[in-house]
Order: C-alpha cells, then structure tokens, then sequence
C-alpha cells in the first residue's frame, strides 16, 4: 500500500494521530482538496484498525447511478425474504466502508445511510426485515459540508454523526517543505528500468513555490511525464512548463532604500510578525511567506522574544 509521505508539521500531525483514530470505531470526516490524498489516509486508518483483515470497500459516492441507488449501497431481496444480492455495506460486514465524496450522496438515501450508521441496521428492496452489519464508516469531502447543510443539500444529522472526528489533509501548497521528499520518492517509484530524473536546485526551487492545483496528484502526474520524457537527465527551470515557472513580478520586485536609511532589525521584526499575522500563527507557512526555513524562522522569532 503507497504511504503518506511528508515531514511537513501538517503531515506529521496527521501521522501520528493515525493509530489513536484507527484504535477507534468512530466515524471519521476527512477533508482535503482533489488529490491531497483522503482515500490514502483512510487506506492507512483501515490497515492500523483492529479490521484489518476484514474488506474495506470504498464507495465513490459520485459516480453512484440514482436509479438502483439502494441496491446498489444495501442490496435486494427475492420473494422469499432471501438475499439474492448483498449491497456495498452489508459486503463489509466487519470491515470498514469509505464514502468518498459523500456530500454526493442524493438525499433520497441520506436518512437510510444515517440509519445504518447509528444503528448498523437497514432495509433490503423486497423485505420487511431490517438487516444488520458491524460496518465502520469513514467518509471524505473535498466540499464543505457545513455549507452544504445550510443550502439544504445535505442532511444535518448525517453530517454530526459522520463528523465525529474530523481530519483535514493539507494542500501541497501548504506544505512545499514536502515537495522534494515527494519528487525523489516518485522519481523512484516511477523510473522502473530507466535512470532516475534529477532536478537542480534552480528547477526544484520553481517546483517548491508552485502552487500544485492538483496536488499530490499533480506532482505524481508530474513526475511521470519526467521520467517517461527525460530519462535520467537533470532538469532544468527551463525544462519545466510554463505554468511551474515563478511569476516575473515576483522575482523581480525590488524593494528601494528610502534616502533617510532604515532600521533593518526593525524592518525584519515587522515582516516577521505581518508575515505570522497572514498565516494565522502557522509557523511553517508564515516561513514560506518569506522566503525562509521553518528553523530560521524560528531562531529569529527567539532572536526578537517573540512567542515559540
């Protein structure tokens, strides 16, 4: 199973409450933007849970066709009251079920994947007897669900009960600290029998600011077409498209000396506290912002007695 790579302070947050949450059987709510990996972090919180070796069925909740919807999630029933087809959540009976996109789900079935959630019970096409399932439920947005129960699209009670435990995974532009780790990981991944793509520091630079849309995903896509492309070559910023070159005003802005002079350490204080005031305390991102290290950040943060 692929992992969660990072040693950003978001990701290693994320790592280590991993087997806290998968020693429990509470719902969990993972948000996160297209491609920041929410089906690999509910991989992870199945394989560290005592289900295991049960089936973890995921459930693109996207691409479910209205027509059958309830057969399709809980199953039918022939004459008989008999099963004669087992839907996706009574199949992981024991196991562990992921929604992806849940907020997808049509309201027309939200009350009963609400009742199988509090009670693991639900009612087959064709029968009158409730079946039950030990399923564990964790579900994934990249919308945001609160909105959405404001707009009316989606039922309140199903979003407390699926938000027990809420995750969020950071996008790739708020972590850019991991975006190396993850071009060397890929580059290996990806190369097969070819030599492994390298970067300059010039290129990886271009590639670490870049604001990755597309994210993890993104990157690995990225890094597929460089090794397919430039089998062991060491790329450089203008072997990069366009769009992953830094912005012209941005490399060239200049800042001009008032004739009066300036006091410099004063100058740095301020640009360091505007800069932790922007990313709302978030040291690492405050660190992007100008142009520094998490650790330079904060051993100029301890240099001025600002708070750790």
């Amino acid at each position: 199973m692929k992992q969660i790579l990072g040693q950003s302070p978001e990701i290693t947050h994320i790592l280590r409450t991993i087997p806290m949450i998968a020693a429990s059987d509470a719902s969990v709510l993972i948000y996160g933007e297209t491609g920041t990996g929410k089906e690999l972090l509910a991989h992870a919180l199945h394989s560290e849970s005592r289900r295991h070796d049960k089936p973890l069925i995921t459930v693109n909740c996207a691409a479910l066709q209205t027509e059958g919807i309830e057969i399709d999630l809980f199953g039918r029933c022939n004459m008989e009251g008999e099963i004669e087809h087992h839907g996706r959540l009574l199949a992981a009976d024991g196991g562990t079920v992921f929604l992806d996109e849940v907020d997808a789900l049509p309201l027309s079935v939200q009350a009963k994947v609400l009742r199988f959630l509090e009670a693991g019970e639900c009612q087959l096409q064709g029968s009158h007897k409730l079946q039950l399932a030990n399923v564990r439920i964790l579900a994934a947005s990249s919308a945001n669900l609160q909105q959405e129960v404001t707009k009316g699209h989606f039922r309140a009670d199903l979003f407390y009960r699926l938000q027990v435990v809420p995750i969020t995974m950071p996008a790739l532009r708020e972590r850019s600290e991991d975006v190396a780790l993850l071009l060397r990981y890929f580059g290996r991944e990806l190369a097969e029998k070819n030599a492994v793509v390298r970067y300059s520091k010039d290129a990886e630079h271009c590639l670490r600011t870049y604001k990755w849309p597309g994210n993890v995903r993104e990157l690995a896509n990225f890094c597929q077409r460089m090794a397919l492309l430039n089998p062991g070559k060491m790329i450089q910023p203008e072997d990069l498209p366009p769009e992953m070159m830094p912005e012209v005003a941005a490399s060239n802005h200049v800042f001009s000396l008032p004739p009066t002079g300036i006091k410099l350490a004063q100058v740095e204080l301020d640009l360091i506290e505007q800069a932790l005031e922007m990313a709302a305390g978030n040291r690492s991102r405050a660190a992007r912002l100008l142009g520094i290290s998490r650790d330079t950040l904060l051993y100029r943060m301890q240099k001025y007695s600002l708070s750790p």
